[in-house]
């Protein structure tokens, strides 16, 4: 008698697999195309521009989903997981683009070299993990959370460069897409209230549209399809202290990606071995790999579909692979990519604002778990390092007279938390356990993407 197959390893029927692949795609869109959006508008990149890096994002991401979900030889856990790029990365990546000798380049360069180092790492992270207990990742995470909530704020008052800054319609557009948000994610059940970020933006954008003030410059003339290329801005530049940067935000991210492997293994029932988490987490480092190569950033699994598939009860991974060719098949759309690239600044700040706040409570949950009445030397590791981390966010000019070789670490407000939290740590706790170390992956489940 033949054993039956996993619910994981179901093939469904195509147009079954279509529709609940376009559901995982929906689902994560708005996640999707925020990080290329937010880089642009902060770094004053011009539309053209903006609408490669969001094909790029959108190819990539469908690249790495299929591997990740289908599997090939050492990469891909197959489960049904999907990849986008992660929040986490903002941040440290704004900071290496306003470096006039890095811009673009520098990005890609040491998204790359990170990826690297991921991949070389990945069979290690239980041991890194004793590095990393709950009160140096959840202070590193709520650091992440605020130093984003500048952004928003400023594409909620119109973006960067914007001539009307602080319009009183600009923040009431940003405001309407923000309690559309809240209430749809409140009030309503299934799948509309699962891609509530996606329905609060287009709401602002069709009111947006209907005031006159959407410039769809370039729509027109833009192809139906065209490839992908690598390195389409140029060769990479790799610039040490940018790698350095961006290697702690590959660790945070492999620290996520393993509390959303242990998260997806409850909820399909089969319980990741150290072999599946081993390959999960090269993904992650092939992911962004594969982005600098093709001119985007890292990639880490996404919760929306980790509970898109909770919710659905559909555990076939087979439909994040039908989702993935989704991506790639958007990413080759330059009109689809424009189109995108078309919403104003302040419609996005209202979703983002959301977004980048979950960013910051998901780090005030996780320390929540933090023994703070026995070790009261927490509060200490706590306290400065979100006091380093905060030095950037408070006072852009605070490092000017050191040296500029070592600018891009002292401007990054992650780095110093990161470092600051480490360092505090392991002067006053030492290394956790092992058994600390899994509880430490299993309260990482809720990513910050």
């Amino acid at each position: 008698m033949e054993s039956k197959a996993h619910p994981v390893d179901e093939r469904l029927p195509l147009v079954k697999l279509i529709m609940l692949g376009l559901q995982h795609v929906l689902a994560m869109y708005a996640g999707a195309v925020t990080v290329p959006l937010v880089l642009a508008g902060a770094l004053g990149l011009p539309k053209e521009t903006t609408a490669l890096l969001i094909s790029a994002d959108l190819f990539a991401g469908g690249v790495v989903s299929i591997i990740q979900s289908l599997g090939f030889g050492i990469f891909g856990i197959r489960y049904p997981l999907m990849m986008g790029v992660t929040f986490v990365a903002i941040g440290p990546m704004i900071a290496i683009g306003l470096n006039p000798e890095l811009g673009l380049q520098g990005i890609f360069g040491s998204v790359m070299v990170a990826g690297v180092i991921g991949l070389l790492i990945a069979p290690l992270m239980s041991r890194l993990m004793r590095f990393f207990p709950p009160v140096v990742t959840g202070s590193v995470i709520l650091v992440i959370g605020v130093s984003l909530m500048g952004v928003g704020i400023t594409y909620a008052g119109g973006g960067y460069g914007a001539k009307e800054f602080g319009s009183p319609i600009y923040i009431g557009i940003a405001f309407l897409v923000l309690v559309s948000i809240v209430l749809i994610s409140r009030f309503v059940r299934g799948f509309i209230g699962n891609i509530s970020v996606l329905v609060g933006i287009s709401i602002g954008f069709a009111l947006t549209a209907a005031l006159g003030m959407v410039n769809f410059s370039g729509l027109s003339e833009a192809a139906w399809f065209a490839p992908v290329f690598p390195f389409h801005f140029g060769m990479p530049k790799f610039d040490i202290l940018a790698i350095a940067s961006m290697t702690l935000v590959m660790i945070v991210t492999l620290i996520e990606s393993m509390g959303g492997i242990f998260a997806m293994g409850e909820i399909i029932d089969k319980k990741p071995t150290e072999n599946d988490v081993k390959r999960g987490l090269r993904t992650d480092g092939l992911g962004a790999l594969i982005g600098g190569i093709f001119n985007t950033f890292p990639y880490t699994t996404f919760s929306q579909n980790i509970g898109l598939v909770d919710v659905s009860g559909v555990r076939s991974r087979f439909v994040c692979v039908a989702a993935g060719v989704m991506m790639i098949l958007l990413g080759l759309i330059p009109k689809l990519a424009i189109f995108v690239a078309s919403i104003p600044d302040f419609v996005l700040g209202g979703a983002t604002l959301v977004m980048f706040g979950m960013v910051a409570a998901n780090g005030v949950r996780i320390l929540q778990s933090v023994d703070f009445r026995t070790r009261r030397h927490n509060v200490m590791i706590v306290a400065v390092s979100l006091g380093m981390g905060m030095i950037p966010m408070v006072s852009d000019k605070f490092f000017a007279r050191f040296p500029s070789d070592i600018g891009t670490l002292l401007n990054s407000g992650v780095a110093l938390c990161a470092i600051s939290a480490i360092v505090l740590n392991y002067l006053s706790n030492g290394r956790i356990s092992a058994a600390e170390a899994e509880q430490v992956i299993r309260d990482s489940a809720t990513t910050s993407h």
